[in-house]
């Protein structure tokens, strides 16, 4: 489904980003596509589905930077073919629950406009993080339709990290070779739960006066053989300045066996609806993190062609050396609501994403 790049190098995606247009596109699927669509993302019902993407976009990921939480951004966008009006019904969706902004543009001869005005959009909702998620060759004269997401995230930790205590020191990777890093070091108390196979640390952003969510990031780290004998714990940033200081980041494509039938017949006012099919589907995310917290995005653009001919437990003073690769977390721990999830193999790699 997702391309191969997540096996050899460092990987971050955004669920809900993903989810949201899934959701959004299913509500203009019909047929053997919509009940396909419905399967994959585990719903009965359209109306849940939207429903769902109200909430997340109105409760779950609203703004919290006035009540001193983290900064947050949810929205999404739609540019459709001067040829095809939307359908009511689909726009009161696209409007009503997703709360979308929808645009007339003309592929078929202004389709290099459209590619550089998406990725505007993108770039700014995205406060710089995310750039050029689509290339010029991406919309094409046929294209009909094209739906957009962008999150962001910006949250400074609990308790912040000393910047003077970040010191370099060997990352060990799967290869069984090593690479300098810089690691952060707290000896403030955590919360921390340590299993046979595994570690986790959950690092809590600062709530605020938000006393309704709790955003933190949770981090994986699989057991090595050798008993560390410092009694505090030490935390390699392996997403941070060394991986994400740069302009760029990898992007990637997902794939769906059923997008290739037609089906989305409720989104356009048109004949030519019938003929529709989601041709390709770009996801991109970033991340950075320092001794101050965390600034996360992603985006997720759907184009839609004409077919042509737990709770956590506190352990105290247990060391948590994440020097070798693993997983992390940014998720709301109330409603259990992932924001972005990802692995870090080499912090030598300067694209993760």
């Amino acid at each position: 489904m997702i391309s191969g790049d997540a096996k050899d190098g460092n990987f971050i995606f955004s669920p809900p980003s993903i989810h949201i247009l899934l959701s959004l596109i299913t509500a203009g699927a019909r047929g053997r596509t919509l009940d396909q669509l419905l399967l994959f993302l585990k719903s009965n019902r359209v109306n849940d589905l939207s429903s769902l993407a109200a909430h997340l976009g109105q409760v779950v990921l609203a703004d919290g930077a006035s009540r001193s939480s983290p900064s947050l951004s949810f929205v999404n966008g739609a540019w459709v073919d001067r040829s095809m009006p939307l359908k009511t019904e689909f726009r009161e969706v696209l409007e009503g629950f997703y709360k979308a902004n929808t645009k007339q543009v003309d592929f078929k001869n202004e389709a290099g406009e459209v590619v550089r005005e998406v990725n505007w959009w993108v770039e700014k909702e995205t406060n710089g993080l995310i750039k050029d998620i689509l290339d010029d060759d991406s919309v094409k004269p046929y294209t009909r339709f094209l739906l957009a997401n962008a999150i962001y995230f910006k949250g400074a930790w609990a308790v912040k990290f000393s910047a003077s205590d970040t010191q370099e020191k060997d990352f060990h990777l799967l290869t069984g070779s090593s690479v300098k890093a810089p690691f952060m070091t707290s000896r403030e108390m955590q919360y921390l739960a340590e299993f046979d196979d595994f570690k986790v640390l959950n690092l809590a952003y600062n709530q605020g006066e938000d006393y309704e969510r709790l955003f933190s990031m949770s981090i994986f780290l699989p057991m090595r053989k050798m008993v560390c004998q410092h009694w505090h714990i030490n935390w390699f940033p392996g997403l941070a300045a060394s991986l994400m200081n740069t302009s760029h980041g990898k992007k990637f494509m997902i794939e769906f066996a059923f997008f290739k039938h037609q089906g989305f017949t409720e989104m356009v006012d048109s004949p030519e609806g019938k003929d529709l099919f989601v041709s390709e589907i770009y996801h991109k995310s970033r991340i950075e993190v320092n001794e101050e917290g965390t600034e996360a995005a992603a985006a997720t653009v759907v184009i839609v062609q004409l077919q042509c001919l737990s709770a956590t437990r506190v352990v105290p003073r247990i060391d948590f050396v994440a020097d070798h690769p693993f997983l992390f977390v940014v998720r709301e721990t109330f409603s259990r609501v992932v924001l972005f999830i990802g692995h870090v193999l080499n912090p030598a790699d300067q694209g993760l994403g």
